[in-house]
């Protein structure tokens, strides 16, 4: 994946990550917002791990931080363990099914989450069990649609770049 569409596709996911987790929402459907920022770094930890690591994860989630307005190096921590574990173990990981894939990736958010509530539980700050848990549902349901789409738009990217 070298040059022109192939270098833009995952910058422009990743800021397409942190511009969905930015829009506000609807109340009722506010604590259902998925894990935008994880989902697209295990996909690209996935497809591209010697071009998307730990430093990425890390800049992604002080992004996140300072956008939702966390403390600072909270997401950043949370990221960088779910992508450390998504490229240790991504030859294993991007053979399974779809199904199997998803389960992983849905083991692999609730281990962000549970950094994040970790954090949470050392800083004295409590949230809600919805909010909590309903972007984790959120993403697992979601997850198939984004490794469909993204892996569609990837491998286009990579013949036109070839081409």
């Amino acid at each position: 994946m070298s040059g022109g569409i192939g270098l833009r596709l995952p910058w422009m996911t990743l800021l397409l990550a942190l511009v969905l987790t930015a829009i506000p929402l609807p109340e009722p459907i506010a604590a259902y917002r998925p894990e935008w920022v994880p989902l697209i770094m295990i996909f690209w930890s996935l497809v591209a791990p010697h071009r998307f690591g730990l430093l990425t994860a890390f800049w992604m989630g002080v992004l996140l931080d300072a956008l939702s307005g966390a403390l600072l190096g909270q997401h950043a921590l949370a990221l960088v363990v779910v992508v450390f574990l998504t490229i240790r173990f991504h030859l294993r990981i991007r053979v399974f099914p779809v199904w199997q894939l998803s389960v992983t990736v849905l083991l692999l958010l609730t281990l962000y989450e549970f950094v994040l509530f970790w954090i949470d539980g050392v800083a004295g700050r409590t949230v809600p069990l919805l909010e909590r848990w309903g972007p984790l549902l959120a993403s697992a349901v979601i997850w198939p649609l984004i490794v469909v789409y993204l892996d569609h738009y990837r491998r286009d990217a990579q013949v036109r770049v070839r081409a």
